[in-house]
């Protein structure tokens, strides 16, 4: 190998070895700023990380808003998909739009105790709108609810059906 192509083979490798080691800092980079989105339901079923900032999204479920007294801007509040509920604690100033009922995406990260500590909380900005990822968890929610409140009824009146028949004779 003559000393010109072994410049030129040194060049060429230099080159590959900097733009594999840009590829793969920007890809280390980009893995660790991706929040992935959970629902109630997956959060609940230990689906979502501990210790790492995710989305949840869901619906704030009816009677759940408490201001803590002592410290005016932290709020407890309950997530639901009509599945299930997570507890969120935030601190800061809601939206103008946050109210119970209305759908919400928080980002933040699950405590040991089960809680979601959220950094930010956003209300969905219109009545129209809503995020594909937290409508197609409330309609799961939603169907899982009502499959479980028909296996609840048919098992009570099984058993209707049985202290009657038990009553009869």
């Amino acid at each position: 190998m003559t000393p010109k192509r072994k410049k030129r083979l040194l060049l060429v490798l230099l080159i590959v070895a900097g733009v594999a080691g840009a590829v793969t800092l920007m890809m280390k980079a980009l893995n660790e700023n991706i929040n992935l989105f959970y629902s109630p339901t997956q959060v609940v079923a230990g689906e979502a990380p501990k210790g790492h900032t995710f989305r949840l999204g869901g619906l704030v479920a009816n009677g759940s808003l408490n201001r803590d007294q002592n410290e005016g801007l932290t709020v407890r509040f309950d997530v639901t998909d009509e599945a299930d509920k997570v507890t969120v604690a935030y601190t800061g100033i809601l939206p103008d739009l946050f109210r119970e009922g209305q759908g919400i995406v928080a980002l933040g990260q699950l405590g040991n105790d089960g809680v979601f500590v959220a950094d930010e909380v956003l209300a969905k900005h219109d009545e129209n709108y809503m995020p594909p990822e937290v409508a197609e968890a409330l309609e799961k929610g939603h169907k899982e609810g009502k499959e479980r409140m028909k296996q609840a009824n048919e098992a009570k009146a099984a058993a209707n059906a049985e202290a009657s028949t038990r009553a009869a004779q």
